[in-house]
């Protein structure tokens, strides 16, 4: 193992240099405070790697994502959710006899316990679906306990992912003032969603294959992106040896903001806006590039990818197909076009790399399935479960893992001493 030089306070240490499959290198500071009483300070962890994980590999710069070793490309294109849930999990992608037994009890602990319907009673009708997700998944703990071994443990993991998709389609019903409709066994994972969503007593929902397709595609490419703000908060409240159920209740809270799992809303509350004000885009793109101007375009370039973001090179495909042959007219989508086209040729936006980014397209294609805006965190959500299962799985199973506990660099007043009420 190499190791670095650091010098602090006349003192010089040796740090290790830990460098992972894919030649990312690291300085192992684990042991700085101990040895030197001086903590780093990295304001949002953007420079600080929180663990070692075999999981997921992105590479900003060129525009690469893999699962498990797998690029992106070719588990978008040739594997069912199910398979990529039990890929990410488990490590490797199932053989038929694997597949067909996760299948199986992802269908037979589809449905949720009939108290919990009472819950969903007690939610106002304004409730927002990401309210109720996170709450109904952290209840799944009063009523399944902690897994104490692995038998235990996989199975606490096919009921949440079976069940958070019931969980997903009652809190819209609930939304909307409908009957919740139950699963059906026949029905493949993401038909489920879809005919729980969209079925009303005595007419159900045919889902068309091509949304049904897409809405596999659009789990799959959401199922991991490594450590993100919810991955990191599944992990952070899982250090503590939190149950399965609560924390992943707690990566749901964290998806919920705009600056992560909201932004696919955004791009359509932008849609919106521009179509509100009389639908002169060109305006508005005139605007983005006036850096004098408060406004930005949603969707639009990555935190990570300073390159095409590899997902929405997919999901633009997806959107072409599904657009065409829902014959789809909607002036939303139509303004999403020409923003799409421009960015893809102004120079101001290639030169800046500034590409449409997997939740400008993601938000389209919910918006074309009937997909209500307030429902794509959801929507989010659902495609990170195997994501965030994998990470909490893996964190749980590292014999080194140890309570998550930062530091701080403290900026307060210094001691002083209280002064009696009666004399301030």
């Amino acid at each position: 193992m190499s190791v670095t030089k650091m010098a602090i306070n006349g003192k010089e240490l040796e740090l290790p240099v830990i460098v992972g499959t894919e030649d990312e290198t690291g300085i192992d500071i684990s042991q700085l405070r101990k040895r030197s009483g001086v903590v780093t300070l990295d304001t949002g962890y953007g420079n600080t790697g929180s663990c070692q994980s075999a999981i997921t590999f992105i590479n900003g710069e060129k525009g690469i994502l893999r699962y498990r070793g797998y690029p992106i490309e070719q588990i978008a294109t040739t594997t069912r959710f199910p398979e990529v849930c039990y890929l990410l999990i488990y490590g490797e992608l199932p053989t038929q006899e694997q597949y067909t037994e996760f299948r199986e009890g992802l269908t037979h602990h589809t449905l949720i316990h009939e108290d919990m319907k009472k819950f969903f009673e007690g939610y106002a009708i304004t409730a927002h679906p990401m309210a109720i997700l996170s709450s109904m998944v952290a209840a799944l703990s009063s009523y399944y306990e902690a897994a104490e071994d692995d038998e235990a443990m996989n199975l606490n993991i096919v009921r949440l992912l079976a069940k958070a998709k019931t969980i997903a389609a009652f809190s819209y019903k609930k939304s909307v003032g409908q009957p919740f409709v139950y699963p059906q066994n026949h029905l493949s994972y993401t038909q489920n969603f879809l005919h729980m969503m969209f079925s009303v007593p005595a007419e159900p929902y045919e889902v068309p294959p091509v949304l049904d397709e897409a809405l596999n595609l659009l789990l799959i490419l959401h199922a991991d992106h490594e450590q993100n703000c919810s991955t990191s908060t599944v992990r952070m409240v899982g250090s503590s040896e939190t149950n399965l159920f609560a924390s992943i209740s707690a990566g749901i809270n964290a998806l919920w903001g705009p600056l992560h799992g909201g932004a696919n809303q955004k791009v359509i509350e932008m849609l919106q806006h521009i179509i509100d004000d009389g639908g002169d885009y060109k305006k508005y793109v005139d605007m983005a590039k006036d850096k004098d101007s408060p406004f930005r375009l949603m969707g639009f370039g990555h935190r990570v990818y300073k390159n095409y973001d590899p997902r929405a090179k997919i999901l633009k495909e997806s959107a072409d197909q599904v657009l065409g042959q829902l014959g789809v007219d909607d002036p939303l989508l139509e303004i999403a076009k020409h923003l799409e086209e421009i960015a893809l040729e102004d120079d101001y936006f290639v030169s800046r790399k500034l590409y449409p980014n997997v939740d400008f397209y993601s938000g389209i294609l919910y918006r074309a399935m009937g997909i209500p805006t307030n429902m794509f965190t959801v929507m989010f959500a659902l495609g990170r479960l195997p994501g965030w299962i994998a990470h909490w799985r893996e964190m749980r199973l590292d014999p080194a893992g140890r309570i998550h506990r930062p530091r701080q660099i403290y900026t307060g007043p210094k001691m002083r001493d209280v002064v009696a009420l009666a004399e301030r």
